[in-house]
């Protein structure tokens, strides 16, 4: 199935039903009176968030979903039926903004988790709630209101505790298929990965966490070179960065340069996102001799004044990748705990991640805005040169 990480769509609730004027009208009866019931309330838009979905590509096809109307109510004081709610199944990790306000209406972060988008109109009233003592034949009745109507653009982010980053073929793929069960495409040429890939590392019985690996970044991403920075996103809801740092490239670029760039474009896509905790991971030591994997290594990180975390590996082989494993998950949980013995700590955390969302948004906006008035820049050129070979 083709991954979809973000759509928009139309959504408009039911509108209420209108209220009837009526009275009562039987044999021995003359002073029925009035009996004009309510209408039904409109259905309203619901979207739920479903573990079994993981791609929003349903909205790409389908963008304009309209919930039932309330019926009109009827004599007897019957009351019209109430429209059905119309509810909508998306992935686990989106976020629902609204395009015409940029408002964000809400996060759908845990399972079966709901969220109201277009509350249906109100039901209009019968004549039968407007008699009184001074008004016994009521003529009035009022109308159902009309449902909200919203442009929503759904944004999908993957719910993962570890996030790689790296250059194109620093050997991702291969680390998530070595430590989890998933299989994403490995190739010897870069941008194999096209979409952000997810597994499920298993340390220890009942121990395990999440890492989602996303394509390559190269120089220049930010403006759009490569595969951009659209997939940078699903990054914000990770705790852990692991930069993957191919210590053998096959052009002869220098890691420490490649390393920097990264950090480069980290920094200009969300400035939060790169003060996030991150660990050095150098991998494809399996490339270098043994006399030269110490000197290689230490140079990179004297190069680079690194003072975090420093990993030795060779993802194809295996070699390191345990003790890398049961450090992250020791880490995961000592935060967990962390978070769970001080409130204060947990909701900075989540103050973090929803500066992390608006500047990650705030970025992907105005790269959109750029390529809007790139393609009415080419529109315009086009009708110049349309109009010239006509004159």
């Amino acid at each position: 199935m083709k991954f979809v990480d973000e759509a928009t769509i139309y959504v408009e609730a039911g509108k209420g039903g209108n209220g009837v004027v009526s009275f009562r009208r039987e044999m021995f009866a003359p002073m029925g009176g009035p009996d004009g019931g309510d209408g039904g309330d409109g259905g309203s838009v619901i979207l739920e968030a479903d573990n079994s979905i993981n791609t929003l590509i349903d909205f790409r096809y389908k963008r304009k979903f309209i919930a039932t109307s309330g019926n009109s109510g009827s004599g007897g004081n019957c009351r019209g039926k109430s429209g059905d709610d119309l509810v909508l199944k998306v992935p686990v990790g989106t976020t629902i903004v609204d395009i015409d306000t940029d408002e964000v209406l809400g996060d759908l972060t845990e399972v079966d988790q709901r969220l109201m988008v277009a509350r249906g109109g109100f039901h209009g009233l019968g004549n039968s709630r407007f008699k009184s003592s001074v008004n016994r034949s009521p003529r009035q009745c009022t109308p159902g209101k009309a449902g909200e109507e919203r442009n929503l653009r759904l944004e999908l982010k993957v719910l993962a505790d570890v996030g790689l980053l790296g250059m194109p073929n620093a050997g991702k793929s291969t680390l998530i298929r070595s430590i989890s069960a998933a299989k994403p495409k490995v190739a010897d040429y870069p941008f194999t990965t096209l979409v952000p890939n997810l597994g499920v590392v298993s340390v220890d019985p009942y121990r395990s966490f999440v890492v989602a690996d996303i394509p390559g970044l190269i120089e220049g991403a930010a403006e759009g070179a490569g595969l951009g920075i659209r997939f940078l996103k699903h990054l914000v809801r990770t705790r852990l960065l692991l930069h993957v740092v191919d210590m053998a490239p096959y052009d002869g670029t220098e890691p420490a340069e490649m390393v920097r760039v990264i950090a480069d474009e980290l920094e200009n896509f969300s400035p939060t996102l790169a003060e996030r905790e991150r660990w050095l991971v150098l991998n494809k030591l399996d490339l270098l001799d043994e006399a030269g994997r110490e000197e290689a290594c230490s140079a990179l990180v004297e190069a680079l004044g690194w003072e975090g975390p420093v990993y030795r590996i060779s993802a194809i082989s295996g070699e390191g990748t345990r003790a890398l494993c049961q450090d992250i998950m020791s880490w995961i949980e000592d935060k967990a705990q962390q978070e769970l013995d001080d409130p204060e700590l947990a909701k900075a955390e989540q103050q973090i991640r929803e500066r992390m969302d608006a500047e990650a948004r705030e970025k992907i906006q105005a790269l959109r805005q750029v390529h809007r008035e790139d393609e009415d820049e080419l529109d315009d050129d086009d009708d110049e040169a349309e109009s010239i070979y006509v004159h």
